[in-house]
C-alpha cells in the first residue's frame, strides 16, 4: 500500500512498500492518463527514459492492460537518449523496446528515436524538428504558456546526484530555454553524448511522473521534495522540475523517502 502525501497544490507524494506495489500503482497510473487522453484528444503522447524505470512499467504488458490500453493510440518519445547504435546495450531505445516495446501493440510509425547515424548535435537538432512536426499536426499538444510541446506524461528517474532525464548538476544544459531538445557531449556518466529535453519542455507537460527507489536516492529526495528549505536548484535539477500547467507525481519506495516525514504514514 502507499502513503500518500502533498508537497506542493500541484504535486504529490506516493510511497510504497515494496517494488512490486509500485509498479502496480504505476501501471495503474499511466493506463489511466492513457484512457483519458485519448477520450479526450485521440492520442496519448509519453516520454520515456531508461534505467529501471522499464522494468517499473513492465505491468502494463500484463493482464489486463495489454488488453484494455488503445495502444494504437500511443506516441511514445525518449526525454532523454544516449548518442549510441540503437542496438547498443546503453541504448534507453534498446532497453525499451527489449522490456517493453515488443510485448505490447503500439504502432512502428509511432515509435520516435533518434537518428543513431548522426552527430549528437545532429541528431537533437532533427528529435526536435520531430516533434515540433507533431506539434503543428496537434499531435502532440502545445503549451499555452509558452508555445512548448504540451505531452500527455513525461516519466523520469531521479539519480542519485538529483539529475533527470540527462540534466546533470551546474551543467550549462539547465539555463536553456530556447531549446526543446538539447545536447550534451560530456555527461558525467557514461556515455557522454546524450540528448535530453530541455527544462521548459519538462514543465510544459500535461503531467510528470518522477520514479525514485533505493537508498541512494534519499538525500536527493529529501532536498528537491522539500521546498521549504532554500537550496541552489542546479545543484539538483529535479527540483527545477514544477509543471506550469500540469501535475507532478513522485513514485518512490520506502528507502528513497526514509528522511521524508510523510515516509513514517503508512
Amino acid at each position: 500500500m502507499a502513503a500518500s502525501g502533498n508537497a506542493e497544490n500541484n504535486s504529490e507524494l506516493r510511497i510504497f512498500g515494496s517494488l512490486d506495489d509500485l509498479a502496480t500503482d504505476l501501471a495503474e497510473y499511466i493506463a489511466q492518463l492513457s484512457e483519458m487522453f485519448v477520450k479526450e484528444r485521440g492520442f496519448f503522447t509519453i516520454a520515456l527514459t531508461g534505467g529501471s524505470l522499464i522494468y517499473l512499467i513492465r505491468k502494463l504488458s500484463e493482464a489486463p492492460y495489454n488488453k484494455t490500453v488503445d495502444w494504437a493510440k500511443w506516441y511514445v518519445f525518449w526525454a532523454d537518449e544516449r548518442a549510441v547504435a540503437k542496438n547498443h546495450v546503453a541504448s534507453n531505445y534498446k532497453l525499451t523496446k527489449d522490456g517493453f516495446l515488443s510485448k505490447v501493440s503500439i504502432l512502428n510509425s509511432h515509435i520516435y528515436s533518434i537518428n543513431d547515424n548522426s552527430t549528437v548535435e545532429e541528431a537533437a537538432r532533427e528529435y526536435e524538428f520531430a516533434i515540433r512536426q507533431l506539434v503543428r499536426m496537434r499531435t502532440i499538444d502545445v503549451s499555452e504558456h509558452n508555445d512548448c510541446p504540451k505531452f500527455d506524461l513525461i516519466l523520469l528517474e531521479l539519480g542519485s546526484d538529483g539529475h533527470i532525464a540527462s540534466l546533470f548538476p551546474h551543467h550549462k544544459t539547465l539555463e536553456h530555454k530556447e531549446d526543446w531538445v538539447t545536447y550534451i557531449t560530456d555527461s558525467p556518466e557514461s556515455p557522454p553524448e546524450r540528448i535530453t529535453f530541455s527544462i521548459p519542455v519538462i514543465n510544459s507537460a500535461s503531467n510528470v511522473a518522477i520514479v525514485a527507489i533505493g537508498n541512494e536516492k534519499a538525500m536527493a529526495v529529501q532536498f528537491v521534495v522539500d521546498r521549504s528549505t532554500s537550496f541552489d536548484a542546479f545543484k539538483l535539477p529535479a527540483r527545477l522540475v514544477n509543471p506550469t500547467e500540469g501535475k507532478l507525481v513522485w513514485f518512490m519506495d520506502k528507502p528513497a523517502a526514509s528522511f521524508l516525514d510523510s515516509a513514517d504514514e503508512s
